[in-house]
């Protein structure tokens, strides 16, 4: 029986979680997840045991020193509270970790249980994958759900992907079975530069985040560091005939696929967002979320640096456009991403002006898995 000593009630949460390795192409997912609990000044109320679910020689622990005192932190995944205030406040309960190593299903069970006894009533996961898409363009962010019912009340796609997945894949399949509601948003980020971090990619999760479920959140210098990080990759791309001619390539391919896009519902959601944002009483006080006692201890963790799995082939998630991170798994065809690659270089944080250093030469990778399919979300 899970006991949370502390935790107030809440009110209409939402649970949010992002998972570090093969489901977060460019950091994008977990990115996402550590924004929202850095501009709400999330409260950590657990934290899973490290010792059932990771391989500390895959994702090794890290020494730190507390006044000279030597400490150590133990990878692994922590459950925070957010209170978003305004004229509709609501809590997000944030899960952020690193994807497990083994008993894959002991661990969405114990996630399952938190969400029960806190009273959640949808539970989002968000992704990324590699794809064939360019860096110019909109993020494609695309949301799929196992429950034909929640795909139709909420616009999203019902997945129909078959092959490997990773934790968000099973997370959503324990959600479904348990009767929890469970939606997966990925973002496809460009193949062609693919190190951590990527705040365009993460941008575009919060957007589609607010838009599934109808807050405001505070985006602070993540869109001016996304047009950084664009104009970064821009001057890169220039230096380099052969990446500029595969990136018009990607452009020419991706404005044709996009033209019935552009009207009707993704004008819409663009023109409620603007709307939204202008609404002062929408504004969420981050000051509201201090009613809980960390009781995980210790200092904020330090970056990781760890080495990343080979992703699969990028293509639907579950069912969706965009998929799983440094290997995708359930990413739909809306993503425009076939052809992931592992997101290479060390985990990147939300918020740091994001310039990356080289761009990979434009050849559409082969990671393992079954080409063309979507990734399971």
């Amino acid at each position: 029986m899970i006991e949370l000593e502390g935790v107030p009630e809440l009110i209409d949460p939402v649970m949010v979680a992002a998972f570090e390795g093969w489901n977060d192409a460019g950091d994008a997912a977990s990115g996402a997840v550590a924004h929202l609990d850095r501009e709400w000044k999330g409260e950590v109320f657990a934290a899973l045991d490290a010792e059932d679910y990771y391989d500390f020689q895959v994702n090794r622990p890290t020494v730190w020193l507390d006044n000279g005192v030597r400490k150590i932190t133990w990878p692994t995944t922590r459950l925070s509270v957010v209170r978003i205030g305004g004229a509709k406040p609501r809590d997000l309960v944030l899960v952020r970790g690193i994807e497990p190593s083994m008993r894959w299903r002991s661990f969405c069970n114990e996630l399952l249980g938190f969400a029960h006894e806190l009273g959640v009533e949808m539970v989002v996961i968000l992704g990324a994958l590699l794809g064939d898409t360019p860096h110019t363009r909109p993020v494609p962010v695309s949301g799929v759900t196992s429950d034909a019912d929640l795909a139709r009340t909420m616009d999203l796609e019902e997945t129909k992907y078959e092959g490997p997945t990773g934790i968000v894949g099973v997370l959503q399949e324990a959600c479904t079975h348990a009767g929890v509601p469970a939606v997966s948003l990925w973002a496809a980020v460009p193949h062609y530069v693919s190190q951590p971090p990527n705040p365009k990619a993460t941008l575009a999760l919060l957007n589609r985040l607010e838009d599934l479920i109808d807050i405001r959140i505070p985006l602070g210098e993540l869109p001016e560091d996304a047009r950084a990080w664009q104009l970064g990759v821009d001057q890169l791309a220039a230096e380099d005939s052969e990446v500029a001619e595969y990136v018009q390539t990607l452009e020419e391919a991706r404005d044709t696929a996009d033209l019935p896009e552009a009207s009707g519902d993704a004008i819409a959601r663009e023109f409620e967002r603007y709307l939204r944002r202008r609404d002062p009483s929408a504004t969420a006080d981050p000051g509201d979320a201090s009613y809980l006692r960390d009781t995980a201890g210790g200092p904020p963790r330090p970056p990781k640096r760890r080495p990343e799995p080979e992703p699969p082939a990028a293509s639907t998630p579950d069912g969706a456009a965009g998929g799983s991170g440094s290997g995708s798994e359930e990413a739909s065809g809306a993503a425009g991403a076939s052809g992931a690659q592992e997101a290479t270089g060390t985990p990147g944080t939300a918020g740091t002006p994001a310039t990356p250093e080289s761009l990979e030469k434009p050849e559409a990778p082969e990671p393992p898995g079954t080409p063309g399919s979507s990734p399971d979300a």
